[in-house]
């Protein structure tokens, strides 16, 4: 293969990313809006028109901002992949040290940061005009750019050592660097989920004990009837930063904890945050979440060794012009490199993610209507559909390619039958 013939490929890649994507958001778009109109009948008794509408008009808005957003992103992949942008940014690093770790470190951190950069004005957007325009924005913008900070200051803390660490088992491990950098890289995946809700997340919210009553009765009466053990019940201060409503665990073994936004137990009843909580721990019973990990274990070390192979072709030093010994010198660079196209290469497997995902949404469901009451989670769900503005009626093709969760009509559907 020739450089030309790779970065055509690439090329090709991503413009059928953008329309694919473009595509489906305009399939969207129009199917949402015609059925603005009606609340499906699963849904009458449980959400407004006045609400559906809402929803509707809410996907406008947010898709009005990603297609700026894409638009945006899309100025740097091409300048780091097909302009010289990537030989650029490296060539800029050589004032930082003479060490070339710290110089391929300095290469990662400055892509990432451009990437940042560019983001950031988006997410202010959608923090401060789309969020606040439909009432969920609860967030200053000191408390904003406070999260920011944080934010930025904790990846750099726990991905530049750590890639000062890949950089270095790039040298140090031979053949086999791709297989030592999964293992560290698989080792902090698992130190990340043990250590976040004792010292991150705590960094970002507040999370108090569930306090004694009703709810707090309940819930540990059915966590007894399921076998379920956890390290703590909280309650998040969802409600400082936004209006949406959601549950969730976190943490891996013994450090495992339910947290539940605030929002959220203001606005359901007992049983129906029974049914909520019973749904994850469906995820957790029937092995969601080992299962994601065992596949996302999988990918990655495809994505190692598939780089491991690709770095070592003249060709692809080539495409981003530069030659093979410079990618033998400074193998940083190439993996880098490679990380900027493989995105593009891999979008049409997104299907995939997203089947597997709805596959397991509605394994909780199941496990839900056996542990609780069925009806009160089919309530609860559209009282979340309602107050967080989703829509009930995505376009299906749309929904099939993106969605981790199945259509809201689809799902009660599913709920009644059982």
């Amino acid at each position: 293969m020739s450089s030309q013939i790779f970065l055509s490929v690439v090329g090709i890649a991503l413009a059928l990313n953008l329309l694919v994507d473009a595509w489906l958001r305009q399939r969207h778009l129009r199917y949402v809006k015609a059925h603005r109109g009606a609340v499906p009948a699963s849904f009458a008794s449980a959400v407004t028109l006045e609400n559906h509408q809402k929803a509707a008009d809410y996907v406008q808005a947010k898709a009005d901002v990603t297609c700026w957003s894409t638009i945006a992103d899309l100025a740097p992949a091409i300048w780091f992949i097909f302009l010289g942008g990537l030989v650029w940014v490296w060539q800029a690093t050589d004032f930082i040290s003479a060490n070339i770790i710290a110089r391929e470190v300095a290469l990662a951190a400055a892509l990432s940061a451009i990437g940042a950069l560019i983001a950031l004005p988006f997410d202010a957007y959608r923090t401060f005009v789309t969020e606040a325009k439909f009432g969920f924005n609860k967030t200053t913008p000191v408390l904003w750019a406070a999260d920011v900070v944080k934010g930025t200051l904790l990846e750099a803390a726990i991905f530049l050592p750590f890639l000062a660490l890949v950089f270095w088992l790039l040298r140090a491990a031979g053949e086999m660097w791709w297989v030592w950098t999964w293992v560290a890289f698989m080792t902090l995946q698992l130190s990340m989920l043990a250590i976040y809700p004792t010292f991150i997340a705590p960094l970002f919210n507040k999370f108090t004990p569930l306090p004694d009553g009703e709810v707090k009765t309940e819930i540990e009466k059915l966590l007894a009837r399921t076998g379920f053990s956890a390290r703590g019940l909280f309650v998040m201060d969802g409600s400082k930063r936004s209006a949406h409503g959601n549950a969730y665990f976190t943490g891996f073994g013994k450090s495992k904890r339910i947290v539940f936004f605030d929002t959220l137990l203001s606005r359901l009843t007992t049983p129906q945050i029974i049914a909520v909580l019973a749904h994850e721990l469906g995820h957790f019973k029937r092995k969601h979440i080992v299962k994601r990990l065992v596949v996302f274990a999988i990918g990655s070390l495809a994505f190692l060794a598939l780089a491991a192979w690709v770095m070592k072709q003249a060709w692809f030093a080539q495409a981003f012009g530069l030659p093979a010994a410079q990618f033998l010198a400074a193998p940083g660079i190439a993996l880098i490199a490679f990380s900027l196209v493989f995105g593009p290469l891999f979008f049409l497997l997104t299907p995939l993610g997203a089947i597997y995902s709805r596959k397991h949404e509605f394994e909780a469901d199941a496990y839900a209507a056996a542990n609780a009451n069925k009806q009160d989670l089919i309530d609860a769900l559209g009282k979340l559909y309602s107050d967080n503005a989703s829509t009930l009626t995505p376009d299906p093709l749309y929904s099939a390619y993106y969605d981790s969760h199945p259509p809201a009509p689809i799902r009660v559907a599913h709920l009644a039958a059982m």
